[in-house]
């Protein structure tokens, strides 16, 4: 009889024994493996990718943040990340960190293993702290009444033996599906807890490092936190019955379903973005020709918050001749000067509608 007030030390190693392979798994892992290829291949169409990480990413760490009632607004964090010295709040500056914690992780994947090492260093660049596996017992998961749901194992040793048990099932090769693997990592690692705080985060951000682990994308552009928002109540109620149940046949295909609805919604987004670009692009070659230049339009869906320091970094110039490109695409209607403190920024309004809408 499982009780949710004792540590539960005996969380059973991946995979369980229960059915993976229904013929209801099955079918929606192939239409979520679809949807995830042609997200994939859409992602690697964008001329500029750079654009993906830094302002999709931002979205994610948003969203991601905002389950754990750390709320900001997509204006202040858009301001935020284009200056890093404009003042920001503790909120706009943890969901920054979000986004600088996936990233360490996507490059660090390329030369190392997924593994505890690695766990750690992204809750800290979440956290800002240098805190490792949690040692002090008395961690408890409460709901709105403080009522204990659940106790996550304790002991930095059991911690540690559940996190070697977890990376050996991720990097086995035992035919399991990938997306139904990743639902299962998700749950044992949101069930071992390891770290003081930020497990929810670090876990969404595992999620994706695993899938370009596997080579099911190139980019980290996949972001089920919104889908986690939208269906909250059955995330938690998921979480829970594969404790206290054993369903994992209901998470798994509620994980499947947020891969294949994410996947299409982002393909959807991309290909929004590409064709604004296209459509920017085609109207400043042909009114303003003398500043146009490929490297100007992709620099300008960058992020929606541009500024002059912004195209000098790229290369594309002085001060005086930067300046003069903002300032012709502001006549043009393609950008919206806005000075905020001593810095004028030039906000692309059209892509700032489609990233957050």
């Amino acid at each position: 009889m499982f009780d949710r007030n004792a540590p539960f030390n005996d969380l059973p190693p991946l995979p369980p024994t229960a059915e993976l392979e229904s013929k209801a798994i099955l079918k929606k892992a192939i239409t979520a493996s679809r949807a995830l290829a042609e997200l994939k291949g859409m992602a690697e169409r964008m001329p500029n990718q750079a654009m993906l990480i830094d302002s999709l990413v931002l979205q994610e760490a948003r969203a991601s943040s905002e389950i754990e009632n750390i709320l900001t607004t997509n204006d202040e964090l858009f301001k935020a990340a284009s200056d890093e010295a404009l003042p920001a709040s503790a909120e706009a500056k943890e969901v920054l960190r979000y986004r600088q914690a996936l990233n360490h992780g996507f490059r660090q994947i390329k030369e190392r293993p997924l593994a505890t090492g690695l766990f750690i260093e992204i809750a800290q660049l979440i956290k800002e702290t240098d805190f490792s596996v949690r040692r002090m017992p008395g961690t408890r998961i409460a709901n709105s009444q403080n009522e204990t749901i659940y106790t996550p194992p304790e002991g930095e040793a059991v911690i540690r033996d559940k996190l070697r048990e977890l990376e050996n099932f991720m990097h086995a090769d035992d035919g399991l599906d990938v997306l139904v693997k990743m639902a299962l990592v998700h749950y044992q690692f949101e069930a071992i807890h390891p770290f003081p705080d930020g497990n929810g985060r670090t876990g969404r951000i595992l999620n994706i490092l695993y899938l370009v682990d596997r080579s099911l994308l190139n980019l980290p552009v996949l972001y089920l936190s919104r889908y986690v928002i939208d269906h909250k109540a059955a995330y938690h109620e998921g979480l829970r019955r594969v404790t206290e149940e054993g369903a994992w046949a209901d998470w798994v295909l509620y994980m499947l379903d947020a891969v294949e609805q994410t996947s299409l919604r982002t393909h959807q987004q991309i290909t929004d973005i590409l064709a604004l670009m296209e459509t920017v692009r085609e109207r400043v070659q042909r009114e303003a020709p003398a500043v146009y230049s490929k490297d100007l339009i992709e620099q300008i869906f960058r992020q929606p918050y541009c500024k002059i320091a912004f195209l000098e970094r790229a290369g594309m110039g002085t001060r005086q001749t930067c300046s003069k490109y903002l300032r012709e695409l502001e006549r043009l209607g393609v950008l919206t000067g806005q000075k905020i403190g001593r810095e004028v920024y030039f906000i692309n309004q059209e892509l700032y509608k489609l990233l957050t809408r």
